[in-house]
């Protein structure tokens, strides 16, 4: 691929689809291998094979796929994001993301409450060469956090999971009441 390597196309794919992807390459090291699962691959296979074994393996990961579950649509009082038409509105107004910082709100919101690690989000967002840029990473979440959260200082979206990474949570109905009150 001229312009990107499989990997880094793989990871872009999957944040925005959750069709199963199978690599086949020619490269078998075992570090391809993880590299490649890492970065979005349900599978690897690695040439040459007989003809048999990729169409099992479609076989097998369309049986575990579930085309029927769009990417959620996030709607709060504060906040909504359309993840399939990329728009974001805050408190009802239309927020600007820069790419990068669109993908790296949609990997945390397509995880909603599950933490995930400064690794994962930089090579899912920037590519798998890219796993220890987490400066990167700092920046991308401090502007995001400027532009949808009410007080970036004490975040209710964006949370940080200490030595770890990052979990986009959506506040609980108590504590949005809580809020809207104070306002």
């Amino acid at each position: 691929m001229p312009d990107m390597s499989g990997l880094e196309a793989c990871g872009k794919i999957r944040l925005s689809c959750s069709t199963p992807i199978i690599m086949i390459t020619v490269r078998n090291s075992e570090q391809d291998k993880v590299l490649a699962l890492d970065s979005g691959a349900d599978d690897y296979v690695v040439k040459p094979f007989a003809m048999g074994e990729p169409l099992a393996r479609i076989r097998g990961a369309l049986r575990r796929s579930s085309f029927s579950e769009p990417f959620p649509k996030i709607e709060t009082s504060e906040l909504s994001i359309d993840i399939h038409r990329r728009i974001v509105d805050v408190r009802g107004q239309r927020v600007h993301l820069t790419p990068k910082e669109f993908d790296v709100l949609r990997a945390l919101a397509v995880q909603e409450g599950k933490p995930l690690t400064h690794k994962r989000l930089l090579q899912t967002v920037w590519g798998p060469d890219h796993a220890e840029e987490t400066e990167n990473l700092r920046v991308v979440i401090n502007q995001l956090r400027k532009k949808i959260e009410r007080d970036p200082a004490h975040p209710r979206f964006i949370l940080t999971e200490p030595w770890l990474g990052y979990r986009f949570q959506l506040p609980s109905l108590a504590s949005e009441k809580r809020s809207q009150r104070k306002s």
